[in-house]
């Protein structure tokens, strides 16, 4: 039993692959890619808006933008400008400008609102500051300090007589 004095077996060559061939270069120009469009297989389904939530023990400074939906059941001091909806819970308090779809006011808005589709007005909801909407809908109880602007539409090049009134809802 020689584990030392054995002779080594034929090693087994390895074949010898041949080198890859360079690319030759082609006069053909590359193709254009339209970013701005994107093609077919790339297109996102639209997809149910997602929400966002800041909790009741919870205060925040700063700047909310985006395409959801968000609700506000703490604090919140800056500008919320989103795509979707906007709610502000019962005991919630926003001091800032808001723009967004829809504004629903359950809580206190210490700001203007500007370009909403649609703004709720709750028996619970405080507003002071101007408003500018599409739709105005105030409950009773609720109470508001400023100018308010809803039910016109604008006209592209034409003029529209605006109808500004001061509300202070009892």
């Amino acid at each position: 039993m020689a584990i030392f004095n054995q002779q080594p077996s034929a090693k087994k060559e390895t074949p010898a692959f041949a080198p890859e061939p360079t690319p030759v270069a082609t006069k053909e120009p590359a193709p254009v890619v339209d970013y701005a469009t994107p093609s077919p297989a790339y297109r996102a389904e639209r997809v149910e808006a997602k929400e966002s939530l800041i909790a009741s023990d919870i205060t925040i400074e700063g700047k909310i933008e985006g395409s959801g939906h968000v609700r506000i059941a703490g604090r919140f001091k800056g500008d919320v400008n989103v795509q979707g909806d906007l709610t502000i819970e019962k005991d919630a308090k926003l001091a800032g400008g808001v723009r967004a779809k829809k504004v629903i006011v359950a809580g206190e808005l210490e700001g203007n609102i500007d370009a909403a589709a649609q703004v709720d007005l709750l028996q619970t909801g405080v507003l002071v500051g101007d408003l500018k909407a599409g739709s105005l809908t105030v409950a009773a109880g609720s109470r508001m300090r400023g100018q308010v602007e809803f039910g016109w539409e604008e006209k592209g090049s034409s003029k529209t007589s605006r109808n500004t009134t001061e509300n202070a809802a009892a």
